[in-house]
């Protein structure tokens, strides 16, 4: 398990490239909401200290509030970094864990990427986003809510497509530049052109960009059950930093509560 310092580091970082229309704080919750788009990462409460234990169903009603003036369902983010008592409280009261993402790292100081087709991220943002949407099953609708993700990235973001021998566009993918970390994000194979090496093109390609940039390390943020993306992150030195996972309101939570257990000490 890494230092928390290291994962606070990571997690900071990840709002950085992902950033919420809304942010605010109950004491090192991180309460994150986002009108135009539906992401779990964009709309989701992330502690960030597992000292940070006090008042829980208090903190946890008025977080479902506030979710409920965006028009979502409160989900919460756990992490290492999660206090422990929340979990159990969470499970205790019907609460779902449903997705598990593996956050990976890698040393690329020491990357060869001499023969890695060298090439300047594109700029126009709602072209990459038309070849992402038409290589992915990402909903048309929520173009204008990921061009305002990507419009509102204070880190230098990197956007490339990676094009077969023929010239047509194969992959995709962002990256954000971050100090010395850049992170990956997005990556998309045509699915006619699956299994070619297309992903991990366009992986080096952005890696080497990030590395002229001064980057010496890449992370990324994957689903634990994603096996081929997580075979090719382990194939290009990539392994697994810390995992974290999304929890879910039993589904009478809507008329009855988030909590239904009010016996249940805050801890």
């Amino acid at each position: 398990m890494p230092q928390l310092s290291q994962i606070r580091r990571m997690e900071a970082v990840s709002f950085r490239s992902f950033p919420a229309t809304s942010t605010v704080f109950d004491g090192t919750w991180a309460i994150r909401l986002t009108a135009g788009h539906p992401s779990k990462r964009l709309n989701s409460v992330s502690p960030l200290d597992p000292s940070d234990r006090l008042w829980l169903e208090d903190r946890i009603h008025k977080a479902e509030q506030r979710f409920k003036s965006f028009g979502r369902s409160l989900v919460f983010r756990l992490t290492p970094l999660a206090p422990k008592g929340l979990t159990e409280l969470l499970a205790e009261n019907g609460w779902e864990e449903f997705q598990e993402s593996i956050v990976m790292l890698a040393d690329i100081s020491k990357f060869e990427l001499s023969k890695t087709i060298d090439q300047v991220p594109l700029k126009d943002v709602g072209t990459w986003i038309d070849n992402f949407i038409e290589m992915s099953d990402y909903n048309t609708d929520l173009k204008p809510g990921l061009a305002e993700v990507i419009g509102a990235t204070e880190p230098e973001t990197g956007l490339f497509v990676h094009s077969n021998d023929k010239g047509e566009n194969a992959s995709v993918l962002r990256c954000v530049h971050d100090r010395d970390l850049v992170g990956v994000f997005d990556l998309v194979t045509h699915p006619d052109f699956l299994r070619q090496g297309h992903g991990k093109a366009v992986m080096e390609t952005a890696l080497l960009w990030a590395q002229r940039k001064g980057a010496l390390s890449s992370w990324l943020q994957v689903v634990a059950e994603n096996k081929s993306a997580i075979s090719l992150y382990n194939s290009m030195g990539f392994s697994e930093l810390y995992r974290y996972t999304y929890w879910k309101p039993p589904v009478d939570s809507q008329s009855h509560g988030v909590l239904r257990n009010a016996a249940i000490a805050a801890l």
